[in-house]
């Protein structure tokens, strides 16, 4: 495993880190999960990133016993902020009111008494900007998140949230977004204002939910059990690439694999490892190989010549349609 440093900030993560989105508490049983996160830990894997949303809460319950026994100082613990967790009204959100407590669930459901990062899982438009930052302020000086991070931000977000956060003097250090040789959304602002800002990219679907693996093939249906069959495993995120035109160009990216001697799960993964600003790629899984083949992703270094390749295969999304709509499986 390689390590980084997560932005301009003195912290540093395994550059494939594991997440548990869709698998723990919903997609796959606890056994399962429990021993995924094993295959993670012995492969090297020091970072894990839930997020209190996520199955309910109890994706944050089952990474917290499958961790319990492990040396904390040795891990690196990140949880998010924001989707609804409950029925009220204040059950959402990043108000003083939510964050302060959704902090409190969090670390007693995971079973320590700090994450090492506590994400904004978004941006909220209905509360002041100042009130949230001000409520993170106060839990990273209680000692309960080392650092401060935000997920799926806009450049000009990023800016305004960075500012705030140098007056209060806390480090606000990473963003989490989507990106996959397929989803290039982040290249033309976010990345330039966060490498201005020292701020790190951890990056989620960089297999873009499988499609990348090279197991949908064109003109056929999804295989059984996939995540394009099951409404829990976020069918619905997974549907766009899911075309004739996507699948076939992802196929001819098998023997660009195969030359660099890597598997296609490896290939996505390194190539999104190849952004500098990029400082961990999360991957998830339903069985420990799953874990172990994708984790030889670290360190891998691809030359230009198949970066150009590549760039000349795929036809990435370079800019989020404005009409997009995000519904409950689309939130990594």
């Amino acid at each position: 495993m390689e390590f980084r440093h997560l932005g301009r900030s003195g912290l540093m993560v395994s550059e494939i880190s594991y997440g548990n989105w869709i698998t723990h508490g919903s997609q796959v049983e606890e056994e399962a999960a429990v021993a995924c996160v094993r295959a993670a830990l012995d492969s090297g894997i020091t970072t894990f990133d839930t997020a209190d949303v996520y199955a309910g809460t109890r994706a944050e319950s089952v990474l917290g016993r499958a961790l319990s026994g492990e040396r904390r100082e040795g891990l690196e613990i990140f949880t998010k902020v924001y989707w609804p967790t409950g029925p009220g009204r204040n059950d959402r959100g990043l108000s003083r009111k939510h964050i302060m407590e959704s902090i409190d669930g969090s670390l007693r459901r995971l079973q320590t008494d700090h994450v090492d990062l506590y994400q904004a899982h978004r941006y909220d438009y209905s509360t002041p900007l100042e009130e949230t930052m001000e409520a993170f302020a106060d839990v990273v000086r209680s000692g309960k998140a080392h650092y401060i991070g935000v997920s799926e931000w806009k450049a000009s977000q990023l800016r305004e949230a960075h500012a705030l956060a140098r007056e209060l003097r806390i480090p606000l250090i990473s963003n989490q977004p989507q990106y996959s040789m397929l989803w290039r959304v982040i290249e033309t602002e976010v990345v330039p204002a966060s490498e201005e800002l020292g701020i790190g990219q951890i990056v989620w679907s960089p297999m873009a939910q499988g499609v990348l693996s090279g197991k949908y093939l064109p003109g056929q249906p999804p295989p059984a059990g996939s995540r394009a069959t099951d409404e829990k495993s976020g069918a619905d995120f997974i549907a766009k690439w899911l075309t004739d035109d996507v699948l076939t160009r992802v196929q001819r990216l098998k023997p660009l694999a195969e030359q660099a001697g890597l598997t296609m799960p490896q290939l996505a993964v390194a190539w999104v490892l190849q952004n500098p600003n990029v400082a961990s790629a999360i991957i998830g899984a339903s069985r420990p190989e799953q874990v172990h083949d994708n984790v030889k992703a670290a360190g891998v270094k691809l030359d230009a010549e198949l970066l150009k390749a590549i760039d000349e295969i795929v036809e990435p999304v370079t800019e989020r349609d404005p009409a997009q709509t995000e519904s409950p499986a689309q939130r990594p």
